[in-house]
């Protein structure tokens, strides 16, 4: 019986300090996947954004997607204001934010509570892309 309470002792020991590192963990946020029920939500997001086309990067925008469990922006996507005013964009982005927080919160997820920056876009070969990151890397939806 002894053997059986350390056992098991030690198993949850080994559970909290998984659930402790992760939530404090600095993953990319690209790695953080969207909640569930939001792909519909990505989906109109990602047909109101379409080409993304540009001419030059003054067109080129960026808006938040998702959330994160602590706060803010999972990432951000590229879209071009070239044929878009980008109304209905926001509203979608946000209506997918606050489902994501809402599918959070039932969950009880944690995030990695790391801040994600707006990258910025740029037009390149006539299409609004996310700019590339310090480390060599881009973050797209």
């Amino acid at each position: 019986m002894h053997t059986l309470t350390y056992s098991a002792l030690r198993a949850a020991c080994a559970a909290i300090l998984l659930l402790a590192t992760s939530a404090c963990g600095s993953a990319p946020a690209q790695d953080a996947p969207p909640a569930p029920g939001n792909a519909g939500l990505l989906a109109q997001i990602q047909a109101e954004v379409g080409a993304a086309a540009c001419d030059s990067t003054q067109q080129c925008q960026t808006i938040a997607i998702g959330a994160k469990a602590c706060g803010g922006p999972e990432r951000y996507l590229a879209w071009s204001s070239k044929d878009n005013d980008g109304k209905k964009l926001k509203a979608l982005a946000q209506a997918q934010a606050e489902a994501s927080r809402k599918q959070q919160q039932a969950d009880g997820m944690m995030s990695t509570c790391s801040i994600v920056t707006d990258p910025g876009a740029t037009c390149e070969a006539g299409r609004c892309v996310l700019q590339k990151s310090a480390m060599g890397g881009s973050s797209a939806l």
